[in-house]
């Protein structure tokens, strides 16, 4: 999913409001979605997350309280987050963006689900 589609709608603005840890996108297709920076790291497209394959992911832990502190564009496909805990190395190209955006529900459950099995309490945030 790293490849842009002829019809992926590209953002036209990205805001980080880092007092709330959220990130806001809006797309060229009047689409405008507010997403966690939690959700955003445990999600990063690196190889250190998604692992090298299919099954070979890494359940991220602890990413509460984790914050963007950097946000940059790459080419006009796609642009690097580098989050507060040190990660920087996810490519989130503008079609993984807005499928992350159109799944946030779904994706976040999922998460959560995996934290349960994995028997870890997620710490609650204000």
């Amino acid at each position: 999913m790293s490849g842009l589609t002829s019809n992926t709608p590209r953002p036209t603005d990205i805001k980080l409001h880092q007092a709330s840890r959220r990130l806001e996108i809006a797309f060229d297709n009047c689409m405008h979605f507010v997403l966690p920076c939690e959700y955003l790291r445990v999600y990063s497209p690196s190889a250190e997350v998604r692992g090298h394959g299919p099954g070979q992911e890494v359940l991220q832990t602890g990413k509460e309280d984790v914050n963007i502190i950097g946000i940059e564009p790459i080419g006009n496909y796609a642009v690097k987050l580098a989050f507060s805990d040190g990660h920087d190395t996810g490519l989130y190209s503008w079609d993984y963006l807005f499928d992350l955006c159109m799944r946030h529900e779904q994706l976040w459950q999922d998460y959560l689900e995996r934290l349960a099995a994995a028997g870890h309490q997620r710490k609650e945030t204000p």
